[in-house]
């Protein structure tokens, strides 16, 4: 009898340790080239200590894409995905390479989320292994993928798409919403007795020219105490966030805009052919142009209108500086 009940004890505990995560969502802004992550677990840092909590299965790379990695979440699996995508995979390839060469044999108790800007173009795929627990989808649409599983039912996935897809304004409201359509009890159904969605949240958001582990928006609740819905303490910490920030994201122009637009300006934008630049000052700052990774495709002291041909370069998105600020533009062939 004391075998049995230490061994249902220790299947219990291996469940709540591994089995997660739980509801997730990676998304991409086709015209900003911004990328998003977040999602939320009945887990938190103190059922896995030294982790982050949900925060763990998170993989935002800047200007390339996004990965979530989860249940029966493996460190090693995370890597290759990250390896895959660095390497111009596909979001469909990447998971495919991952169910072929699970880093412990057995994808079927995976569950994966994967989206990628392509230059504009974003792909995005998922996986739910057969395996994971119920109960457990996926909805992987163009520039989004929401997963999950140990969900109350299919309701919380269509919620956060609805929530997602009908949000005004910028990415990251419309993935902090996401999120808010899974706030409701049982939402992770281990969460059920403790009259919360879940235990730990996170809301990352990465611009084009952040590099990784630095991100624009990076909120964690690592965990909450008993009783307290750790969505409602990230959307505190998110509303803080844009009040210390004075970040309004339903503008399209954030402060650097404003001062680059009175010193110079650019169009179209986006551009296909001719990019025009006119300056407002004179001033001895070089222009340049740069790509994502940093390096310089384009650089002159001309003033007054400077019309550069485009035609040579990929398409996709580029940084424009001019001094100490800069801007974003958009090239499409």
């Amino acid at each position: 009898m004391m075998k049995k009940l230490l061994l249902g004890l220790f299947l219990f505990f291996s469940f709540v340790v591994n089995a997660q995560h739980t509801f997730s969502i990676v998304a991409v802004d086709s015209i900003t080239g911004e990328i998003g992550s977040a999602g939320a677990t009945c887990g938190d840092s103190i059922i896995w200590p030294g982790t982050p909590g949900a925060k763990l299965i998170s993989d935002v790379i800047p200007g390339i894409g996004a990965i979530h990695t989860q249940s029966y979440y493996l460190e090693a699996n995370q890597i290759n995905a990250n390896s895959r995508m660095i390497l111009g995979d596909t979001p469909q390839d990447i998971i495919n390479w991952l169910v072929a060469n699970d880093a412990d044999f057995n994808s079927t108790i995976r569950q994966y989320g994967v989206v990628d800007y392509n230059a504009g173009h974003p792909r995005a795929a998922a996986f739910t292994g057969s395996n994971c627990f119920d109960y457990k989808n996926h909805i992987a649409v163009s520039n989004y993928s929401i997963q999950g599983n140990i969900l109350l039912g299919q309701e919380i996935l269509d919620s956060m798409e609805s929530r997602f897809i009908n949000t005004e304004g910028c990415l990251v409201e419309k993935l902090m919403a996401a999120l808010q359509g899974a706030n409701v009890v049982g939402a992770d159904t281990r969460c059920s007795p403790y009259g919360t969605s879940s235990l730990s949240a996170f809301l990352r958001l990465a611009k084009p020219t952040d590099i990784a582990n630095n991100l624009f928006i990076d909120l964690n609740v690592a965990a909450t105490a008993t009783g307290v819905e750790p969505i409602d303490v990230l959307q505190t910490r998110y509303n803080t966030w844009k009040s210390i920030n004075n970040y309004n994201c339903n503008s399209s122009l954030n402060t650097n805009d404003l001062i680059f637009e009175k010193k110079i300006t650019l169009y179209p934008n986006p551009c296909n052919n001719i990019l025009h630049i006119q300056l407002f000052e004179q001033s001895n700052n070089d222009i340049k142009i740069v790509d994502l990774y940093g390096r310089i495709i384009y650089a002159t002291k001309e003033n007054n209108i400077i019309s550069i041909n485009t035609e040579k370069f990929e398409s996709g998105t580029y940084i424009i500086k001019y001094g100490a600020t800069q801007k974003k533009f958009f090239i499409v062939h």
